[in-house]
C-alpha cells in the first residue's frame, strides 16, 4: 500500500505513546477481553481516542473492531469463556457508537450448545440490550467517517 515506515506496537509491553504522530493505526484481532484490558491499563485507550478526534485513520480488525465500539458486551454474550482477564467492565473505547459483530459467517467458530445460529443469537442479544448490531462477514468491512464538532 506504499507505507514507508511501519511500527509494531504491543500495548501489553510497549509504551503506547509510540502511537502518537502516526498517520494510520491498525488494531489487530485476538482476544477482545485481553485487548480491552491492556488498552485501558497502558493508556492506549486515551491515546486512540485522541488520535480518532484528530482524524487519524484507525483500522480495527476482528477484536480491534470491537475495541473501537461502545462496549464488548456481545463478546461476553457469545464467548464468555474468553474472559480470562476476569473483566467486569466491558465499556470499550467508544470511538464509534456502532456495535459490530465480526465473523458473522463463521458458524464454525461460534458453536452453540443450543444449536442456535449466529443470527438467532444476535437477534436475542439485540432484544436484551435494546441495540442494533452491524453484522460483518470475514470478507466485508465498513468505513466510518467521524464528524468533528467545531
Amino acid at each position: 500500500m506504499g507505507f514507508q515506515h511501519i511500527n509494531f506496537v504491543d500495548i501489553e509491553f510497549d509504551d503506547p505513546q509510540i502511537l502518537l504522530h502516526k498517520d494510520v493505526i491498525y488494531i489487530n484481532g485476538g482476544n477482545p477481553f485481553t485487548l480491552l484490558y491492556y488498552a485501558k491499563k497502558s493508556g492506549a485507550d486515551e491515546i486512540i481516542r485522541t488520535l480518532a478526534a484528530q482524524n487519524v485513520i484507525i483500522v480495527g480488525v476482528s477484536a480491534g473492531t470491537l475495541l473501537l465500539g461502545p462496549n464488548i458486551n456481545i463478546v461476553d454474550f457469545f464467548t464468555p469463556q474468553m474472559n480470562t482477564m476476569n473483566l467486569k467492565d466491558f465499556k470499550a473505547l467508544g470511538v464509534t457508537d456502532k456495535l459490530v459483530f465480526p465473523h458473522y459467517d463463521r458458524e464454525d467458530i461460534f458453536k452453540d450448545s443450543t444449536n442456535k445460529t449466529i443470527e438467532e443469537r444476535i437477534v436475542e442479544f439485540e432484544c436484551n440490550e435494546k441495540c442494533k448490531v452491524t453484522r460483518l462477514k470475514d470478507e466485508e468491512y465498513i468505513s466510518i467517517l467521524m464528524n468533528q464538532a467545531h
